[in-house]
């Protein structure tokens, strides 16, 4: 008996069939590239194995997948119906002004409209405000410099997502 056993939902992950794990993971981020790059590396002994392999296919995705990743996340202020994800993750919002509702949506179209997607930010933990300054604050960037900050705001979120997909109770 070993004193690093593998934790109990990461088993769970480890166990599902292929095409199961592959959908748990699409849930997590939406880029089929990725998702299949970790899916390819299980069985996981631990969670920071996990996290580095997300974090390894995230850092080797190319712009087609960053889109398609980035596709799979509504803009700030608007979660998608019906996904409890995309709202626990967005509750800074839930309850800001409608005034500062109303300047993100403005701040989220002036964004798609220069870089041609929504603006991606790792939500959790953040109030409306933090948001919008954050967003405010990256529209100067160049595209390949936000790309880059993308990509790093999508690592964070692919880890939260994958700790709650691993870390459930079955």
């Amino acid at each position: 008996m070993t004193s690093t056993s593998t934790p109990p939902g990461l088993s769970r992950f480890n166990a599902l069939e292929e095409s199961e794990a592959l959908a748990a993971l699409h849930e997590a981020c939406a880029s089929t590239e990725w998702a299949r790059r970790l899916l390819a590396a299980r069985p996981y002994v631990t969670t920071d194995e996990l996290y580095a392999a997300s974090d390894a296919a995230m850092a080797e995705l190319g712009t087609p997948d960053l889109e398609e990743a980035m596709a799979g996340h509504p803009p700030i202020g608007r979660p998608k119906p019906g996904d409890p994800a995309s709202a626990r993750e967005q509750s800074g919002m839930a309850g800001a002004a409608e005034e500062l509702r109303a300047e993100m949506l403005e701040l989220n179209l002036a964004y798609q409209e220069k870089f041609g997607h929504v603006f991606l930010i790792c939500a959790t933990g953040r109030t409306g405000e933090q948001m919008r300054d954050a967003v405010k604050q990256r529209i100067g960037n160049a595209p390949e410099q936000e790309r880059e900050i993308v990509r790093t705001e999508l690592g964070k979120i692919n880890r939260i997502r994958l700790a709650r997909l691993v870390e459930e109770d079955a």
